[in-house]
């Protein structure tokens, strides 16, 4: 599996959302909604989620192992740097 393309939209306004991503995979499977989030700490990117009746959030998509997630997760906040350093 490959990320192909990430396309990111900052966010404005908004003290934890810093960010909204899309991702292409293999060039051929799109992941719309991936959020950059301002943590306690750092930025971490969630994955596309929706709220359930009892208030608690569940991502629609994921991926299963834990390195993929990671280096999705790397790749994202890259984009979102360079993206943000090109509106300075």
């Amino acid at each position: 599996m490959q990320i192909t393309d990430i396309r990111v939209r900052i966010v404005n306004g908004d003290e934890k959302l810093k960010g909204v991503a899309s991702i292409t995979i293999d060039d051929c499977f799109v992941v719309h909604d991936l959020k950059v989030i301002a943590g306690p700490d750092k930025l971490f990117v969630a994955m596309p989620s929706r709220r359930t009746k009892d208030g608690e959030f569940k991502d629609i998509a994921h991926p299963i192992k834990s390195e993929i997630r990671e280096e999705i997760g790397k790749l994202v906040l890259e984009a979102y740097q360079k993206v943000l350093a090109e509106k300075e």
